[in-house]
C-alpha cells in the first residue's frame, strides 16, 4: 500500500509539472529523461526532414548537449549516440520505467532487511530458549538442594533430640543410682556398726 501511494505521488506530480524541457543554455550538459511515450524517433538534425538515426525507448536517461533549434534538442542517449529529438519529449523528471525500477530496488532492500531482522529475531528466540531451559534445569536444581537441606535440618533435629534424650536417661540414670547408694549405704554402714558392737 506504501509503494501505490508513492507511485501515485509521483504520477501526479508528472501530471501537474511541465512534460516538456529544453535546454537553451549552451554551457555543458544537462541529465535528462525521455518522457513516457511509446518510442520516439531520433534525427541527424533539428527537424523532420533530417535523416532518421533510430529510436529511443520511453523512459531513458539522456544527456543534452545544450544545443537547441526549431523546437529539438541534441541529446546523447544511453548508447553514446549524439542525435536530435523534438524538445517536447525531454523532461528533467525520471519515467516511470527508472521509478518502478528504484522503487522495485527499495522494496527488494527492504525485503532483505526484513528477512535480515527475521534471522535475529530467530536467533534471539533460540537465544531465550536456551536461557529458559537453562533457568529450568537451575530451578530444578535449586528445588533439590532446598529438599536436601530441610532432610539434612530435619536429621540434625533428630539427632539433637536422642543427644539430649540420652543425657536425660543417662542423668536420671546417674540419680537414681545416687539415690539407692545414699539409701542402702546409711543402712548397710548402720548394721556393720551395730554387729561391730554386739561383738564387743
Amino acid at each position: 500500500m506504501k509503494n501505490f501511494t508513492q507511485v501515485l505521488a509521483i504520477l501526479l506530480s508528472f501530471a501537474i509539472s511541465p512534460i516538456s524541457y529544453a535546454q537553451e543554455t549552451e554551457q555543458g550538459m544537462q541529465s535528462g529523461f525521455i518522457i513516457d511515450e511509446l518510442t520516439i524517433f531520433m534525427h541527424a538534425g533539428p527537424g523532420t526532414n533530417y535523416r532518421i538515426l533510430g529510436t529511443i525507448t520511453a523512459g531513458t536517461q539522456i544527456q543534452i548537449t545544450g544545443q537547441a533549434d526549431k523546437g529539438y534538442n541534441q541529446i546523447i542517449d544511453d548508447k553514446g549516440r549524439t542525435t536530435w529529438i523534438e524538445s517536447k519529449y525531454i523532461t528533467d523528471k525520471p519515467g516511470l520505467r527508472f521509478v518502478v525500477a528504484e522503487l522495485n530496488g527499495k522494496i527488494a532492500s527492504s525485503s532483505e532487511y526484513t528477512s535480515q531482522l527475521d534471522g535475529e529475531v530467530n536467533d534471539l528466540k533460540a537465544k531465550i530458549s536456551t536461557l529458559e531451559q537453562a533457568n529450568t534445569s537451575l530451578t530444578n536444581e535449586a528445588a533439590q538442594l532446598t529438599k536436601t537441606l530441610a532432610n539434612t535440618q530435619s536429621k540434625l533435629k533428630d539427632q539433637d533430640m536422642n543427644i539430649k534424650k540420652q543425657w536425660f536417661f543417662n542423668g536420671a540414670a546417674v540419680l537414681g543410682i545416687g539415690l539407692l547408694l545414699g539409701l542402702i549405704l546409711p543402712k548397710f554402714f548402720a548394721r556393720r556398726r551395730s554387729s561391730m558392737d554386739s561383738w564387743q
